[in-house]
């Protein structure tokens, strides 16, 4: 009956052990975001708005699914999808420029 217990410990140690990274890369996101919006108010990045603006004109035919921030690179990811490829757009969010594409 003992066993039970440890059981149930080390279950839950292994859970925590395989979610740990996703939290971790999760709240980096969300850190990313509350960058984004701080370095935007300060007027030192352009709004994730005006960037869309900019961006999505050129993207004719693709499905526009959104954008994460990256506060190291200061870049804008946008990300869209047409005929069943994925295609990410890096933008400088200093100036609004393509820095990068990739399928």
């Amino acid at each position: 009956m003992k066993r039970f217990p440890a059981l149930i410990l080390g279950s839950l140690a292994a859970a925590a052990l395989v979610t740990a990274p996703a939290a971790a890369q999760q709240d980096q996101a969300r850190g990313d975001q509350g960058e984004a919006r701080r370095e935007a108010q300060a007027g030192n990045i352009m709004r994730s708005g005006e960037i869309e603006a900019k961006i999505l004109p050129m993207m004719k035919g693709a499905e526009y699914l959104g954008f994460a921030y990256d506060s190291t690179a200061r870049a804008y990811r946008l990300k869209f999808i047409k005929d069943g490829r994925v295609t990410h757009v890096d933008v400088d969010a200093r100036t609004g420029r393509i820095i990068g594409r990739s399928r």
